[in-house]
């Protein structure tokens, strides 16, 4: 385990990775959550989770990496609970990605 001064890097890893599958199995369930709300709120949603685990060395392609984020294939998830982004929703990503300071 890292040592570093945040407390977040001192919790044990089995209690990091049970609190990471609550908070993606929260958001399997809460569909109304759209992609591109959490986006415009906190600058990342479920596509950016799939990417941090295949950051973090899980070593699945792309489609792979969200399907085990989503539940099912991107594509399904997509046809059953996206709906189409407003411009007022793509103006909120745009400005709250900029604040992640180059990463997401």
């Amino acid at each position: 385990m890292t040592e570093t001064n945040d407390p977040l890097d001192q919790l044990p890893d089995e209690v990091a990775a049970a609190a990471f599958r609550r908070l993606v199995r929260h958001l399997r369930h809460r569909h109304d959550a759209q992609n591109i709300d959490l986006m415009g709120l906190a600058g990342f949603c479920r596509n950016c989770l799939a990417d941090w685990i295949n950051d973090a060395g899980a070593g699945f392609d792309k489609a792979a990496a969200r399907e085990v984020i989503h539940g099912m294939p991107q594509a399904e998830w997509k046809e059953k609970y996206q709906t189409e982004a407003t411009p007022e929703q793509m103006a909120r990503m745009e400005e709250s990605l900029k604040l992640n300071g180059g990463t997401h």
